[in-house]
C-alpha cells in the first residue's frame, strides 16, 4: 500500500466514523476505487486505523467520560454503565460467534451489498419521523433496561457492509424515544468499549501484532490522517444531530450515493 492510499484511507475513516454512513461502506467503495481488491489483510489494515478515531471520540467526550466515572465510582450509581453493557453485549456476541465468517466471507466486501444498504437504511433515516416512536425522553440518560436492549439489537445489523453502526443505534435510538443528539450521544458513548475491545482482541493475537510491527510506519500515517480527519468532523456532526431533520439530511445523502454507485455498477455488467 502506498503513502498516498493509507492517507486517503485515514481521512476516509475519519470523515465518516461520526456520521451514520457507514465508514466501513465508504472504504469500502475507496478500497475499490484505490485497486486495493487484493491486498492482503485489508481487513485488519481497516481495524486497526479506528484507532485515531477512538482516540478522536475519546477527546470530544472526555467530560462527559468523567462525568459517568464519578456517577460509576464516587456516587454509586451503575443504571447508565448497566445500560451500555445492555447495549453493547448482542454485538459482542455476534462478532465472537460469527468474527470469522465476517472476516473471511465475500459477502462482507461486496460493493453491491454496499449500496444496496446504503439506499434501504438512507430511506428508513428519511422516513424514521413516520415511523412508530416509544413516549419521548428527555436524554440518553433516562433509557430503561427495554429501550437500551432494543438499541442494542439494532447494533447487530450494523455488521452487514452499508448498515453503518451509528446509523442502526440513532434510528433504534429514535425509534426508542430519543432526539436526534441524544441518540447520537448515546451511540458514540457505546461505541467506545466496543472500540476498546476490538483494539484490545487484536493486540493480544501474535498474528495481529506482526501485522502491526510490520506495517507501523504505514498504519501510524493513516491512524494519524484519520485522528485529524475524525477530531474535525466529529464538531461538525454534533452541530447537525442537533437539527429535528438530521437523520432526514443523511438519509438522502445515502440514496444519492448509493445510486450512483449502483448506476456504474449497472454500466459495467
Amino acid at each position: 500500500m502506498s503513502i498516498l492510499q493509507a492517507t486517503i484511507l485515514g481521512i476516509i475513516q475519519g470523515l465518516t466514523e461520526f456520521f451514520p454512513i457507514s465508514s466501513s461502506g465508504h472504504l469500502t467503495i475507496a478500497k475499490e476505487w484505490l485497486g486495493l481488491q487484493n491486498y492482503t489483510d485489508m481487513h485488519l489494515f481497516l481495524e486497526f486505523i479506528n484507532f485515531g478515531t477512538l482516540i478522536a471520540l475519546i477527546i470530544y467526550f472526555w467530560p462527559r467520560l468523567i462525568k459517568i466515572c464519578k456517577e460509576i465510582f464516587i456516587d454509586h450509581n451503575f443504571k447508565f454503565l448497566i445500560n451500555v453493557i445492555i447495549t453493547i453485549i448482542p454485538a459482542i456476541a455476534v462478532g465472537l460467534i460469527l468474527g470469522d465468517l465476517i472476516e473471511n466471507s465475500s459477502f462482507f466486501n461486496s460493493l453491491t451489498i454496499v449500496a444496496v444498504m446504503l439506499f434501504v437504511i438512507g430511506v428508513v433515516m428519511v422516513l424514521v419521523d413516520k415511523m412508530p416512536h416509544m413516549s419521548r425522553l428527555e436524554n440518553e440518560e433516562k433509557l430503561s433496561r427495554k429501550r437500551a436492549l432494543y438499541i442494542g439489537l439494532a447494533q447487530i445489523f450494523a455488521f452487514i457492509p452499508g448498515v453503518s453502526r451509528s446509523g442502526s443505534t440513532m434510528i433504534a435510538g429514535r425509534l426508542v424515544g430519543l432526539n436526534n443528539k441524544s441518540a447520537a450521544n448515546y451511540s458514540f458513548l457505546i461505541s467506545i468499549p466496543i472500540m476498546l475491545g476490538v483494539i484490545c482482541k487484536m493486540l493480544l493475537s501474535s498474528s495481529d501484532r506482526v501485522f502491526l510491527v510490520e506495517n507501523f510506519s504505514i498504519l501510524l500515517l493513516s491512524n494519524f490522517c484519520a485522528f485529524l480527519a475524525g477530531f474535525f468532523a466529529i464538531r461538525i456532526a454534533f452541530r447537525i444531530y442537533e437539527r429535528r431533520d438530521a437523520l432526514k439530511i443523511f438519509g438522502w445523502y445515502r440514496i444519492i450515493v448509493a445510486s450512483l454507485i449502483l448506476m456504474i455498477i449497472l454500466l459495467q455488467i
